[in-house]
């Protein structure tokens, strides 16, 4: 069904480019990776349009790093276990909640200025945080600062070459090690890249959903990859939605930090009633998937299509100053954030699972690393506590650097990486139809109530597009919807195998979490199906 490759090939008449490491992908995950790794090896940096597209550079609330004197790591730890539900990697946890303050130091010696207040770093709260822990910059503008600082570096370092408007088709893999990626230059030459150590640093698949609060560019492409060439994904039925993205007519699902929330406002459904109280007791600041299902339930309740979110007690020279990024953009569209109510409703905003990685950032794959939203380290479980994931890329960056260090050199291949599927010519039908059909089916099917009967006929319809990987192809948008369509496969197999309800996954006819059948998690290999990976702990 899903071909080893997406386009047919021959190495031998491919011209071949030879680097160190080849990191494929620009967020955080990426050019952190990329600095540590230029310092003692030449790094060719791959990104299909700039350094600045990317989640990251859209990532509103902060970083979420033990930073204040009444905070410990052991909060942090304990915070990350309970909103991951149980399938929390536990060595994970503790590299994150340990290591991840000195990346924040890292970070800003790199160049990357965080707010302060008084003097110190200033710190917020932000959903199932027991502490401020939450650092952020230019008030809401947290992942722009950053991205800003670290592609001012790269741009220093003679040992990084960055390739933009480049796009990584497949990953080349001989007997279970990863030599390189097939690339594809803006021109439509194809080229063979090979290096000791290749890095997925490509990020998630919100653009399965068709509303998400993440970029044109995150379409799957590296957890694509890494199942066509064999590696392990695990846990893709693990979909976070963001509970508040602005929903207003014209507007795109631009994202309302949780950080607002964090700062005090409440949601109310639109007969103005605030319903929180009715759900969790930590009501507005309760686990992301707490908020959004609750959400989901005031819309149905009251048949609407969203709900409000209220900060109208908050003087305008506050909420100017800290969130400037959302009011500036509810303002385009005659929203004003500190005197009226904001229009929001859930939408996809991050894949908890991903390529499986050991606490190194190691694949099953000799020489193939994740890092970033691409992977899946166990830190994020069942759902991801708000602010962790850029915590996450630089700690496992530098340990992914670290491991590399470890690795032999590449020999030579003595025989020729080739293939040939016979493909037909593409079908007359728009990419961009097939696109928005996905994502219809995605948001129907495998949003965030599922059942059998829903998840069922989820599969049905994403059967009837698989015709298209056999197809001849050329240009960068119809190798972002083969991905786009095997991690739509991926996401709807995995929750349809898992029979309960558990952080962002809620079944509809499993409602009840249980931890005695499926305290485990769903892994899926190219050729074996969906396996399992049970936790000893609960």
């Amino acid at each position: 069904m899903i071909p080893r490759y997406l386009v047919d090939f021959s190495l031998d008449t491919l011209p071949e480019v030879k680097t160190d490491v080849i990191i494929i992908g620009a967020g955080i995950a990426g050019l952190y990776t990329a600095i540590l790794a230029s310092k003692h090896y030449y790094v060719t940096l791959i990104t299909k349009k700039s350094l600045f597209d990317s989640n990251t550079r859209y990532a509103q609330g902060g970083i979420a790093a033990v930073i204040a004197d009444d905070d410990s790591p052991l909060y942090h730890r304990q915070d990350t276990i309970f909103a991951g539900a149980g399938l929390c990697v536990e060595g994970a946890v503790d590299a994150l909640v340990h290591e991840g303050p000195e990346g924040v130091k890292e970070l800003m010696k790199m160049g990357t200025t965080f707010d302060l207040e008084n003097g110190e770093l200033a710190l917020t709260k932000e959903g199932a945080h027991s502490h401020r822990r939450i650092l952020h910059a230019q008030g809401d503008a947290t992942g722009y600062e950053i991205v800003r600082a670290l592609a001012d570096k790269v741009g220093t370092i003679p040992n990084i070459e960055v390739w933009d408007e480049h796009f990584a088709i497949d990953l080349m893999v001989h007997e279970g090690e990863c030599r390189g990626a097939l690339i594809q230059r803006p021109t439509g030459e194809r080229l063979y890249l090979t290096g000791k150590a290749t890095v997925l640093c490509t990020g998630g698949a919100g653009q399965m959903y068709r509303y998400t609060t993440n970029p044109e560019v995150a379409t799957g492409d590296g957890i694509a990859m890494a199942y066509r060439a064999g590696a392990v994904i695990q846990d893709m039925e693990f979909i976070q939605f963001h509970p508040t993205a602005l929903c207003y007519p014209s507007a795109p699902r631009f994202l309302v930090s949780e950080a607002v929330r964090g700062e005090g406002a409440i949601l109310r459904n639109i007969k103005g009633e605030r319903f929180m109280s009715n759900y969790h007791p930590q009501l507005e600041l309760a686990p992301r998937d707490i908020v959004a299902r609750a959400i989901v339930s005031e819309m149905e309740a009251t048949k609407s299509t969203f709900v409000y979110l209220d900060m109208t007690h908050e003087s305008e020279e506050m909420v100017k100053h800290r969130f400037p990024t959302i009011y500036e953009t509810c303002l385009q569209y005659g929203l004003d954030l500190s005197s009226d109510w904001i229009p929001v409703a859930p939408a996809a905003h991050y894949t908890m699972g991903g390529v499986k990685t050991d606490l190194n950032g190691e694949t099953n794959l000799t020489r193939l690393f994740a890092c970033g939203e691409a992977s899946s380290t166990g830190v994020h479980g069942a759902n991801r506590l708000a602010s962790n994931s850029l915590s996450e890329a630089i700690v496992f960056g530098r340990r992914i650097v670290e491991c590399i260090d470890t690795l032999d050199p590449l020999l030579e291949l003595n025989t020729q990486l080739e293939y040939d599927d016979g493909r037909k010519d593409l079908s007359i039908q728009a990419v961009v139809e097939r696109r928005l059909k996905l994502q219809k089916v995605m948001v129907r099917y495998v949003g965030l109530h599922r059942d059998e009967q829903s998840l069922s006929k989820g599969q049905e319809e994403l059967q009837r597009q698989f015709g298209f990987l056999q197809t001849r192809l050329t240009r960068r948008e119809d190798f972002e919807f083969a991905n786009l369509l095997t991690c739509a496969k991926l996401t709807t197999d995995s929750a349809l195998w898992r029979q309960e309800s558990r952080g962002a996954h809620y079944r509809l006819d499993y409602p009840e979490r249980m931890d005695e059948h499926w305290l485990k998690h769903t892994l899926v290999q190219r050729e074996q199906g969906i396996t399992e990976e049970r936790i000893a702990h609960v």
